[in-house]
């Protein structure tokens, strides 16, 4: 069993891949913990930043925390394959799921980020 606890001050920055105008920080990392999977992060979208329409091998979850982003997605109905999310709203998708998401606004947006290593059966 193991720990670790991030205070307010400690999230670091890092580039992400096929990111744009962002400021994207790690909150916590599968390596801090035994057996880990799970990355949390808080991304600082600029309006018009965003990442490039592609996909990742985790599962991933983005909660909108403050602002609105447009998401553009390979599957869901019609309605939510091309949709803007507001603060409040959440977007929850399995690995391999390609999409792309893209601050639609006047103000910058806040995203909290969740990926989720698959687990080998």
């Amino acid at each position: 069993m193991s720990y670790k606890i991030t205070r307010r001050n400690e999230p670091y920055t890092y580039e992400a891949p096929g990111h744009f105008d962002v400021r994207t920080t790690r909150v916590a990392d599968p390596k801090d913990v035994n057996q880990g999977g799970i990355t949390l992060g808080v991304s600082h979208f600029l309006p018009g930043g965003g990442c490039n329409y592609g996909a990742n091998a985790k599962e991933s979850i983005y909660y909108v925390l403050e602002g609105q982003m447009y998401l553009e997605s390979e599957v869901g109905t019609p309605e939510e394959v091309k949709t803007t999310l507001y603060a409040g709203d959440a977007y929850h998708c399995g690995p391999n799921t390609k999409k792309s998401i893209v601050n639609n606004g006047t103000d910058s947006s806040k995203l909290l980020v969740v990926l989720i290593t698959p687990v080998a059966e």
